[in-house]
This record gives structure tokens, sequence and C-alpha cells, in this order.
């Protein structure tokens, strides 16, 4: 059952309402087993023998509640529960009041609102609520902090070289290490910010010197401190590498001495050490940010990492081994083991968040140890940086990674401390950390986190994006070190390639990377997966395309899908999507159940369909195409210049109605058009940016400006697909023109088709192959003929099926007529859609999924993998068909 099957279902339930039967339809529109059901209506599942009870055992007690408050009553039933119900529901019919006992959320709406809160009950469906944790409000007031005061110091301070950069990064590391030394008892309380207050001057223009000279006497111990004056002396020997290098501060005024001080104020105790990456980000430039791939993370994105990669399993072995002394020191001792490794780790976020994560574990172990002994415990943790690695491109993040993963063990033996009343010794710093200072693409990663049979690894991060088309030289070369080959894959693919090669050879290895969902998408999918998954490993957890934001100034925002892979096992794996985390038995590349490895590219349909081709492609730099408003004041003002005008359809002018204008002309028109001024304005903008570009075929046509470059238009009637179309959409809006149209180079047409091909293109078959197999543009839906078209799978069909599909096709082009005054955008709106285009849509989908079989499908999911099924069958098939021919070509090329 799917959330669309699932909203449906309880539309039809609130249509067709009976109070008599309403918390029984409310099961099966879950999905909820209809003999079950029966059951439970006629009495055998029922706990309760209260009249207007039903209590069934892990899953509902519900009441219908006339002569009471409904909130009283739902308080009392909950708090009475014994029978592991996971829901509570109480209802009068008017009011619908409900308590998820497992998250402890709570659902209060008028009844007749309840398909808009169809998310409350889908743990009946199988698929669990995945909440995180939220933002860190104190990071992100940190981050703001920080960047202000980048902001105001870079003011006062108007140097943009690389020297001054750095430095001012490892001022503001320094800054930052003090902040939250002072807060969390390294030095005294408020020591750092009082002694600027009390010791410079208001104006700021002795704050420099006065840090230059504490930041040298942070690096000295105290036994070669000489002649010190008290404030300065009372600082304790730091050590660590933070101050030991000798850099000039910037320069102060007034107010940014103030806002140094005004930052002192904030708790900084509170600040997770990863805002280390967000204040890095915030002050280096936006193109050395770009490249080197630094999406700073907050917190709860970093836990959808670790959480399915390995957090989770080990919360479930902690809570079942609960109460057995010998399994839970077991289970630490495990914990000090794990290695995690980020092979990407900018400033360490992910490290850092592991490494805290795997302390707090290991401090409820040894309460539960406490609570078993009677006794407090007096072991101290044993989990070390030591294993702990990452490999990190740039010098001073790399620095940065090593001071924050010394912050994060200092807050760690805080709350250590704060449980259990002692801790480790926090000064002098020592190194932390296992961080290379290196290109991840070629260094060994066995070198950088050695590796042996017994031990268990994470690898983990969010390496760097770019497409291929983006890719500069140094990064290509990367690739084509780590492939022997030159290759069209994503840069983030080097990553996956190499991961999947370290863990080919141990049994406990598994690794989770954020990626730009392209990888999942289009031809990255046949190019990449195999080299990924081969025949030992698979993806084992997955999160679907969401937006992808940090706590940082400039957020990253891109959209991204996270997949762990791991060796095959037979255990579940599970697939989160919109918040949902549902368990499967398989995950495909494309993040699907289907059991198919990739669809590459083809060249020719592999179904019985006409040619699809690419619109036509102007190359124009815009001068060949009108507004209608410019196109109607040329034609009046020059009336003969009307034949020389199209009209030109896009993806964008087709689905939101927008009216544009293109010359179209033969070749000996160019004489008559540049007799026309404006027109023959217009070309010489075309002649002139085709003359000035690099590309060879540019410069050809630089002599025919009044041509498109790439002309495909047939003077036949033609079906247009947009090249992208909004996610949101049931079906992609496609069209039938006439042939005084010109469709360029952002749709895609068919000339002279069938009208049946109409219907089976605006499928629900066929949307769900192209969101499958087609690729996308962040998360829109981007068609392509060789991936969705030409690799579509879809069965010979008789002339009564056509006639079926063609009445559907007519009736769905009567229902948009019906309402031609709204765009395609508005009528394909899900939310706006009308009942009759919708209802037109399902008897067209019911048309067409007859094709394929008489049985009706009962599941998208189910769809998609006959579809794989199919494409497979007919592809095996198109290979015995192409060897019989290469064999009697042979086999007539010997006769001879």
């Amino acid at each position: 059952m799917n959330i669309a099957q699932i909203e449906q279902n309880l539309q039809n339930l609130m249509k067709f309402f009976s109070p008599e039967t309403f918390i029984y339809d409310l099961l099966l529109a879950y999905g909820l087993p209809k003999a079950s059901i029966t059951r439970l209506q006629k009495g055998n599942l029922n706990l309760s023998k209260k009249d207007g009870e039903i209590s069934w055992k892990k899953k509902l007690f519900f009441k219908a509640v006339y002569d009471a408050d409904l909130h009283q009553s739902i308080s009392k039933l909950n708090g009475e529960l014994n029978h592991g119900q996971r829901f509570v529901v109480v209802t009068d019919f008017e009011t619908l009041l409900a308590i998820d006992t497992k998250t402890n959320d709570k659902l209060d709406i008028e009844l007749q609102n309840l398909p808009k809160h169809y998310d409350f009950f889908l743990p009946w469906a199988g698929m669990e609520k995945h909440k995180h944790r939220d933002e860190n409000i104190a990071d992100v007031r940190a981050a703001e902090k920080m960047a202000k005061l980048f902001d105001e110091i870079k003011k006062d301070n108007p140097d943009d070289s690389l020297e001054f950069i750095h430095g001012l990064n490892v001022f503001l590391s320094r800054l930052l290490f003090c902040y939250f030394a002072e807060d969390t008892n390294i030095f005294q309380k408020n020591q750092f910010t009082n002694a600027i207050s009390s010791n410079t001057q208001a104006n700021g223009s002795d704050l420099d010197s006065f840090l230059d000279r504490l930041f040298e006497v942070l690096d000295t111990p105290e036994k070669s401190r000489v002649g010190l004056p008290a404030y300065f002396n009372v600082f304790p020997y730091v050590n660590g590498g933070l101050f030991c290098k000798r850099l000039l501060s910037p320069k102060f005024t007034r107010r940014s001495r103030q806002l140094i001080i005004d930052s002192g104020e904030m708790q900084w105790k509170d600040i997770n050490p990863d805002i280390f990456g967000s204040m890095f980000q915030a002050v280096i430039g936006a193109d050395q940010r770009g490249s080197l791939g630094q999406h700073y993370t907050s917190v709860p994105n970093i836990m959808k990492v670790i959480e399915p990669l390995f957090l989770n399993s080990l919360y479930e072995e902690f809570e079942d081994v609960k109460g057995n002394l010998k399994k839970l020191n077991e289970l630490q001792i495990r914990l000090s083991k794990i290695k995690i490794f980020d092979p990407a780790c900018g400033s360490g976020n992910f490290l850092i968040i592991a490494y805290k994560e795997l302390r707090r574990l290991e401090m409820k172990i040894f309460l539960e140890i406490e609570i078993i002994t009677k006794a407090h415990t007096t072991k101290y943790s044993e989990i070390s940086l030591n294993n702990f690695y990452g490999i990190e491109i740039d010098d001073f993040a790399h620095e940065v990674a090593q001071l924050s993963l010394w912050l994060a063990v200092h807050q760690m033996n805080v709350e250590f401390y704060r449980q259990f009343g002692r801790t480790n010794p926090t000064l002098p710093l020592k190194q932390a950390g296992n961080i290379v200072c290196g290109n991840a693409c070629r260094l060994n990663w066995e070198t950088v986190c050695p590796s042996k049979t017994e031990d268990e690894i994470y690898i983990l991060g969010n390496p760097p994006y770019r497409g291929f088309s983006q890719q500069e030289k140094e990064q290509k070369n990367d690739l084509f070190f780590i492939l022997g080959a030159t290759t069209k894959l994503d840069y983030i693919s080097g990553w996956y390639i190499l991961a999947a090669k370290y863990i080919a050879e141990y049994d406990q290895v598994a690794f989770g990377f954020v990626s730009t969902n392209s990888i999942c998408q289009g031809e990255q999918v046949a190019l990449l997966w195999p080299l990924i998954l081969g025949k030992k490993n698979e993806i084992f957890f997955a999160h679907k395309s969401f937006k992808w934001e940090n706590n940082a100034k400039s957020q990253a925002g891109v959209t991204v899908i996270i997949t762990g892979i791991r060796k095959k096992q037979n255990k579940p794996k599970c697939i989160i999507e919109s918040g949902h985390k549902v368990t499967v038995d398989y995950i495909n590349p494309y993040l699907s159940t289907a059991r198919i490895s990739g669809v590459p590219k083809r060249n020719i349909p592999l179904s019985n369909f006409s040619p699809m081709v690419l619109g036509n492609m102007p190359n124009d730099f815009g001068g060949l195409q009108f507004t209608m408003e410019e196109k109607e004041n040329i034609v009046n003002q020059y009336p003969g210049s009307t034949h020389f005008f199209k009209k030109v359809v896009g993806s964008q002018e087709f689905i939101k109605g927008v009216e544009r204008w293109c010359i179209w002309a033969e070749e000996n028109d160019f004489n008559e058009l540049n007799e026309i001024p404006p027109i023959a304005d217009r070309l010489n903008i075309v002649r002139t940016e085709r003359n000035r570009s690099k590309k060879e075929s540019y410069n050809k046509f630089a002599t025919k400006p009044h041509r498109f470059i790439e002309i495909r238009h047939k003077n036949t009637d033609v079906l247009l697909v947009p090249g992208t179309s909004s996610e949101k959409r049931e079906y992609i809006p496609i069209g039938l023109l006439n042939n005084n149209v010109i469709i360029n180079n952002l749709a895609f047409a068919v000339y002279s088709p069938n009208t049946e091909l109409f219907g089976v293109l605006t499928s629900k078959m066929h949307n769900l192959w192209v969101r499958a197999v087609g690729g996308s543009l962040e998360t829109r839906i981007r068609y392509s003929s060789v991936l969705c078209y030409n690799t579509f799978p879809f069965p010979p069909i008789s002339d009564q099926r056509k006639q079926e599909i063609t009445q559907c096709v007519f009736r769905i082009l009567e229902e948009r007529e019906k309402h031609s005054d709204k765009t395609l955008a508005q009528l394909y709106d899900p939310d706006k859609m009308p009942e009759g285009l919708r209802e037109a849509h399902r008897q067209n989908d019911l048309a067409v999924e007859r094709c394929y079989r008489s049985r009706p499908f009962e599941s998208d999911e189910e769809r998609l993998e006959y579809l794989f099924k199919l494409y497979e069958k007919m592809i095996a098939e198109e290979q015995d068909r192409n060897t019989l021919f290469a064999e009697k070509k042979k086999t007539r090329k010997l006769i001879r």
C-alpha cells in the first residue's frame, strides 16, 4: 500500500462515511488484512467486551465517545493500555483525537479533515515515522555571530589575499576556542572576555596586539613564562598546535571589539564543535568552497547517515542485552573497537557527531551496569580518537578537524563528569584523530585507515559534488586515476568506487554517503552502480531525494540522496522518504524495490514506437525568438513579414501557456528578411554571437543567421513531451500539436504519431518509468528520449486495445478543452486538477495497464517491478534476434 493509495482510500472513506463501520474502514484504508478486520468486526480479535470499544493487540484501542470530554477520555484510556496498542483513537464522529503510543505524537482534528492527515496512521501500512533531532538553536546563533563578526572585521581589514584570509580563519578558530574554554572550565568563567574588556581600549586600537600576546602566552608552558602581567599569567598552557604559529591578529574598531565582547555572552558550552565548519564556510571564498565541496552539515542531517549506518543497530542490541551484565560488557568493548572513517571530512563534522553518539551510548551502558550491580562503576570511557580517521584536501580544514575533535572529547568528558563524578585531565591539549591532509582520490585508503579481518569499520561523509560538465581538469584526472579510463561519471562517484573497493574483503565494513540524486538517475545508474555493487554488495538503506541544508551562513541547499552499502546479508533493508521509513527486502540503484541493476541509454525504441527526436535547436542567443508583443509590433509595421513567424514551444511555453514566436524561414529568404529593419537587427545579433562562439558548428551558421542550427521539424502533426516537469504532478502534461508549431530543443517531438501513443506516454505506467530511470533537475522530472522513451517496455497490442486507448485520449483532450481558460500547469496541479480530467486519466491508466495484464496492479512498486521484468525480457529477446540475425548473415557469407 503506497501513500497515494492510502490518501485516495481515506477520501473514499469520508465520501461514503458510515459511523458503524468507520474504524474498520479506516484500518482497511491502510492495507491491513481484510480477513483480520473481519475477525475483529465479529469480535474474535477484540480484547474489549464493552460496547463501542475495540481493543486490537499491538494495533489499536478505539472508542466512540458521545457523553464525555474527548480529551479527558483519551488521556484516561492511554493510561490504562495493557496490550501494546500502537494507536488510541476516540471520536464523536465530528472530532477525532488520536495518540501514537510509540512516538507520543497527537492528532486533534475535525473528522472530515482526516484525509489531510493520512501520515499519522502510516505505521499501520508499515511506514514508520522517521524522526531526527531538531537543529540546535545555539549552533545556528553561533554561526550567525561568527559570520557577523567576520563581516565586521573584513570591513576594517580590506585585504583579499589568500594569506590574510587564511590568517583570519586561524584567528577565528582561536577566538572560538577561547569562548568555548571560558564556558567549560578550561579557563575560569568569562576569563577571556573579561580580560579584553578590562585591559584594552574601548576604541579597539590595541586589541590586536593584546590578542597576539595572549595567544603567545597560551602556547607557553607556565614554567617558561617570565615577567608577564598577572592578567596574562593566570591563563593556562593550552598547547595542541592551535596557538603555535605566530600570525598577526586583524585590526579592530570600537564596533568590532564590542562584537567580540558581546559574543562572549553566548552559552558556548552548548555549541557543537561542528560549528567550526560552519564558521569556516562563512569566511572562505565561494569559488574555493565549491571546488573543495565543503558543504558543512547540521547535526540532524548527519544523523540521517549515522543512524541507519550503525547507530540504530547498536541501540537495538543495547535494548536486547539490558539486564545481562556479560553482554553489556561485550557491547561496551565492541564500541571501543569500532572505527569511523570520513574520506572527505572537511572540518570533521561527521566524525565529531559519530564520536559523541558512541560516547553517549557507552554512558547508557555504564548506567545500565550500575543498575544491575547496584554499585557505581569505576570505568572510564574506552572510546578513543585513535579509532577516528579522515582525509581532507584543504590544510586549514584539516587543522580545524583535529581541533574540533578535541573539543568534542572535552564536551563528552564534561557530560561524563556530570553523570559519574570523574573525568580525565583537560590540559594540555593533545593532537586528536588520524586526519590526513591530501587528495582522497589519490591516497590509499587502507594506508589512511588500516583494517584487519575482524575490524568493524564505518565509512561515511558528504563527498564533493561535481557533474561531468562542471568538473575541472584536475577532477577529471582524479576519476581517470581511479578508473584507468575517461568517464562521464559525477565526481562523487570516485568516493563510491573507492569505498566499494575498500569494503570488498571485509564482512564488518559498510559505508554511507550523501550524494546528489543524479547518481541514482539517468545514465549514471548503468555506468556507476555495477562498479559499486558488483555481485557481493547491496544497498541496505536509502534516503530518497530531499533538500540538504545546514547551519552555515551560506547553506548548501542542494537536492540529495543518502545510500548505505554493505556486503549482501539476509537482513531487512529500509527506504526513507518524506520522513517515513519502509522496511523492504531489496533496494535497487534507482532506490526502489524492483530487482534490476540499471537501464542504459538506447538510440532506438525498444518497443514498437515511432522515433522521438529532440526539438529544433536555434542556438540564436535569443535573436530569432520574440514575445507576442514584439512579434505583433513587427507585423503591424511590416504586414508582409507575417508568413516568416511561427509559434515556438518548449517545456515552459507549453505547460505555462506562454506565447512565443520565432523566425522560421527557408534558405533563400535571407535577403527579404534583411530588408525588415527590426528583423535585420536581430539577425546581426545572431551573426555576431555565432562568429564569437568557440564552437565550430556555431561559426558555420554565422552566414545563415536567419536559420536554426539544428532543424528536425516536419510538416505533420506532432506529439510534444516537455523536457522538464514538476515532480508534484501525477502526470507529465504532453500535447498533440499541428504542423504550424515549432518545437524547440527544450522539449521532445514525435512526428506523425499514432493517437494511442499519447495515451501510453501520459499513462501512470510511463510516468513511473520516467521517474525511476530518467534524470532530474533538483527534484523536477527531466525527460530524455534515449533513457525514458527508447527504453520504455510496451508490449504489442491488438487493434481493440488501440481503440480503447484512443477513446481515452479523446476524452482527456475533451476535458482539457472544457477548461481552455486554464494553463496545463493549472490543470495538472495535483490539488486543483478537475475531477473530469482526473477521471479521464484514470480510465486511460486502466486501458494502458490492460495492455500489460488483465489483473489490476495493486501498487506503484508492483507496476515498476512488472515494467523492469518486461524490460529485461524484451532486452533478452532483442539480443536473441540479433544473435540469430548475425548467425544467418555469417552462414550466407560462408555459402557465398
